[in-house]
């Protein structure tokens, strides 16, 4: 029934083979076997096509259930007829009523031609009800072949996409089309594939060097992330774990305490920072090569699944642009909606300056972000580890956006600006007509008195912006404390309204 060798010649797993790789051994259940299609037209007869092209089932992943659709390339090109729509698009209301995780494993040709509009209705019902299961249970979608045309919106619309090189082809519109209409040649994979996606789109958010990888990756991902909406703030990692009393087993990392430079334009990995907050082993990034001047992801704290919202001062210094913008609001919002406590570690020296991203929508993009820590309500702490200037503190979970918490290394410098353009902006034309040594004394006395005056935590925490300046070495502990305590946090009411109008 199952053709395995003509997808292996292909240098793919079969689509069976895709499912029982990815799920617990022997915790498969196919449904729907004997559907196929139901119409003749165009040298196609009824009945054609076993199962019509796409496996659907459940299972389970580390004992989590789990709904399931594989298509099968090997049956019509693994084409979307409307009995293929359907099935998939039961399978994703069968998750939504069962409150667990779908995951689709993408290898098709697109719409099957022959059955005209039949096919587009087809996609129609799986954008529905991906819609419908959007911040109620978790999407994933693995691009495990082609995935083009109208194909590419179910995946766009789930939560999380996992690219695979040299199989994953993802595009609306191919390189065919695109040379009959611009004249430019261009490769599948230079148009779609896993690099254009996991690097340069931003639309993967994990990027696998082969099937069998890409498979774990997402196990491990459904080992820390939620199974569905529920109320509360703590997901534990084991089904009906307690979590521990803040106050037993208190232990303090005394690695971080020299994780900052002693210069403030001196980079640093973020990483080591996450490394010593979360569990260990427990960090699973998202986007990891796209928008690298933000680092987002998922981990435990204790056992407690926690969202990671972070600059990376390793790289553009930490910098918000355009892409980092929208790459940590769609986290936040993932994280709001499933309840996860988010977590943001503060080391930013603005939004990035430049005619580019003023062209590119730095205002729009920028928006989302404060949008997103603005709207969210589940438990949100903030870590002020060195740098936050201007609008992007305020954006990076300010107390401004209702932070429960927003705590400051000894470290942290909050203002406006840093102290030598504050200098140069506030004194500049005492400045001009100084002989060159006496307006280097007099610029960097004032950048003393700068620092002095507005660039320690202490005056933001006297005002009630910082809520209390802790050691780094503390800090795992204080956040756990503080989820612990926030654990039954209910928001208050606001605005009576149907919703918002993010700046998408």
């Amino acid at each position: 029934m199952y053709n395995m060798e003509k997808q292996h010649k292909l240098g793919k797993l079969h689509a069976l083979e895709r499912i029982c790789l990815l799920l617990d051994k022997d915790s498969f259940r196919e449904i729907g076997s004997n559907i196929t299609n139901l119409e003749d037209a165009f040298n196609i007869k009824k009945g054609q096509f076993p199962y019509d092209g796409v496996i659907t089932g459940y299972g389970t992943i580390g004992g989590q259930k789990v709904v399931i659709y594989s298509e099968d390339f090997t049956v019509i090109g693994g084409t979307l007829g409307k009995q293929h729509g359907y099935k998939i698009a039961n399978a994703i209301k069968m998750a939504i009523e069962n409150r667990c995780p779908v995951i689709g494993i993408n290898d098709s040709g697109g719409a099957r031609i022959q059955e005209g509009v039949n096919a587009l209705a087809g996609y129609g019902e799986i954008f529905y009800y991906n819609t419908m299961a959007s911040g109620y249970i978790p999407q994933i979608s693995i691009i495990a072949g082609n995935c083009a045309g109208g194909a590419v919106y179910s995946p766009g619309i789930t939560d999380f996409i996992f690219v695979i090189d040299d199989i994953s082809q993802m595009f609306v519109t191919g390189p065919k089309v695109i040379k009959s209409v611009t004249n430019e040649d261009i490769t599948a994979s230079s148009l779609g594939g896993a690099g254009v996606h996991s690097q340069q789109s931003g639309v993967a958010h994990f990027h696998a060097p082969n099937e069998k990888d890409c498979f774990e990756k997402v196990r491990r991902l459904i080992a820390v992330i939620p199974p569905c909406y529920e109320d509360g703030c703590i997901h534990m990692e084991k089904k009906g774990m307690t979590p521990s009393a803040y106050n037993e087993n208190i232990q303090f990392d005394q690695s971080m305490a020299g994780i900052i430079p002693e210069r403030s334009n001196q980079g640093y990995d973020i990483h080591d920072v996450i490394t010593g907050i979360v569990d260990p082993g427990s960090f699973v990034e998202v986007q990891e090569e796209f928008a690298r001047n933000v680092v987002v992801g998922f981990g435990r704290i204790k056992g407690v699944a926690v969202g990671i919202v972070s600059n990376q001062p390793n790289f553009m210094a930490g910098v918000l642009d355009c892409d980092a913008s929208d790459k940590s609001a769609r986290f936040i919002r993932f994280c709001d909606a499933f309840n996860i406590p988010i977590i943001t570690l503060t080391d930013v020296p603005g939004f990035l300056p430049g005619k580019d991203q003023e062209y590119k929508g730095i205002i729009r993009h920028g928006a989302k972000l404060l949008y997103a820590y603005s709207e969210a309500t589940t438990i949100k702490i903030n870590i002020i580890l060195r740098k936050a200037y201007g609008g992007a503190y305020i954006a990076m979970s300010s107390k401004h956006l209702r932070s429960d918490f927003v705590y400051a290394w000894p470290t942290a410098e909050i203002a406006v600006m840093g102290a030598d353009g504050a200098a140069d902006i506030l004194y500049g034309k005492q400045m001009k007509n100084m002989a060159p040594e006496e307006k280097a004394a007099f610029r960097q006395e004032k950048i003393d008195e700068y620092n002095e005056k507005f660039m320690n935590p202490g005056i933001a925490s006297m005002h009630g912006y910082v809520d209390e300046i802790i050691r780094p070495e503390a800090t795992r502990e204080r956040i756990y404390g503080d989820i612990m305590m926030l654990s039954d946090k209910r928001s208050l009411d606001g605005v009576h309204k149907k919703h918002g109008n993010i700046p998408l």
